[in-house]
């Protein structure tokens, strides 16, 4: 289940194949040309721009809402729900709605910001390279924070309230607390949050693809878009299959990174 379609997807990205008639084998040259290739390396680039921002975001958020949830606060519950529902819809559904919002013409942001007076005209969010790749980000942000904020908050739930106790006592602050008591004890989870957010939104295709197709001129043309027209606009089978096998290698050499610092974390 594992090691034939990855196996399999090696054994493509040497090919110069159709995936029906055409089978001839070409070795290294694809990864050769992959490694010299602009175009690529520019949405390895982008890629990169978009996961960092993504999972910083998503840290930053779900934590901080994490921390209000953790107060005991009336009707919490109620809160934590109304929370995690963009991780419950479907990301299709997330695209399609950001899409509306953002829409120059008739969305909900640009009438809100001509409201208050921000803006002066209507604005085309996904003409702008710098605005369609904030607005992207933004999206996959809004969309990805709530898991976050869940593993954080049962991370904060499995902290003795001793320590807190203690502290207290000793005349610790709240904000002293929270620095040497909860971020220590959150590192495990931050580690393998790390791990599992940067693979996700390292390959993430259907929110970018549904808002920006890739554009505008490539701003937003994350490998995976670029894996997807290599095999589907210019049925290069074997080059998107290498393409692909080079992003598994990357992600597997972050993932060994992050394994190492849970490693040195439990020692």
């Amino acid at each position: 289940m594992i090691i034939y379609p990855l196996g399999y997807a090696i054994f493509i990205s040497m090919q110069r194949t159709n995936l029906i008639s055409e089978w001839k084998f070409v070795g290294a040259r694809y990864y050769a040309e992959l490694l010299t290739d602009a175009e690529f390396l520019n949405s390895l680039k982008i890629s990169l721009t978009f996961a960092f921002f993504v999972v910083v975001g998503n840290f930053v958020v779900g934590l901080l809402l994490a921390v209000i949830l953790n107060q005991n606060l009336k009707f919490a519950t109620t809160f934590k729900i109304i929370l995690m529902l963009p991780w419950l819809l479907p990301e299709v559904v997330v695209a399609l709605i950001w899409k509306w919002l953002f829409n120059p013409t008739y969305g909900l942001i640009n009438y809100i910001l001509n409201t208050v007076g921000l803006i002066d005209s209507d604005v085309s969010w996904f003409d702008s390279s710098t605005s369609a790749l904030v607005g992207v980000i933004f999206v996959a942000t809004w969309k990805g924070y709530p898991i976050v904020m869940i593993m954080m908050l049962a991370g904060m739930k499995n902290i003795p309230s001793e320590r807190y106790e203690a502290a207290a006592i000793d005349g610790a602050t709240r904000i002293q607390q929270f620095r040497h008591i909860t971020l220590p004890g959150l590192r495990p989870i931050f580690l393998v949050t790390c791990i599992l957010e940067t693979a996700w939104w390292f390959k993430h295709f259907t929110v970018i693809w549904l808002m920006t197709s890739g554009g505008p001129a490539g701003a937003t043309k994350v490998v995976s878009i670029s894996i997807y027209q290599q095999a589907f606009g210019d049925f290069n089978f074997g080059k998107a299959a290498a393409e692909s096998v080079i992003i598994l290698t990357i992600l597997l050499a972050a993932s060994y990174f992050y394994s190492r610092a849970i490693r040195n974390d439990n020692d």
